[in-house]
């Protein structure tokens, strides 16, 4: 199963020729960037670890790109997204978002059924990484 999150999900990976040049493309735009990783790529899962610091008012995508590798090297086995902010006064919202880098192998997503009272069935997506890792033993 392949993850599809944020801009480009659709696409095969992005090259890291790709990725510099939407990076490059944001902060031409006067964007703020970051890059967050996590281990539970689940669809709710807006919480995202951040790696490092978010980088505002830069000019050049080679600091982005130097903390996308250093992150690669940490979370290899993780997922790690490129964010990029319009941190303008009264906006401050992402309008840019994508996977940098994934596993070798994405373990996915089950579906777990459970049967409530007055012959209600309840649907929950959860996800295969985290049930193998569970809290307290991810991190």
């Amino acid at each position: 199963m392949r993850l599809t999150q944020g801009c480009f999900s659709f696409l095969p990976d992005l090259t890291d020729e790709q990725i510099e040049k939407q990076i490059a493309y944001a902060i031409g735009r006067g964007l703020a960037m970051n890059v967050e990783w996590t281990d539970d790529p689940h669809p709710r899962n807006s919480y995202w670890e951040l790696w490092g610091l978010p980088l505002f008012d830069i000019k050049d995508p080679a600091s982005v790109m130097f903390e996308l590798k250093e992150a690669r090297k940490a979370c290899a086995t993780g997922y790690i997204r490129v964010n990029a902010f319009d941190a303008s006064y009264g906006t401050e919202s992402c309008v840019m978002s994508f996977i940098a880098n994934r596993p070798a192998n994405e373990p996915g997503f089950y579906l777990e059924r459970t049967e409530r009272e007055g012959r209600f069935i309840q649907y929950t997506i959860k996800s295969y990484s985290v049930q193998a890792n569970p809290e307290g033993a991810r991190y």
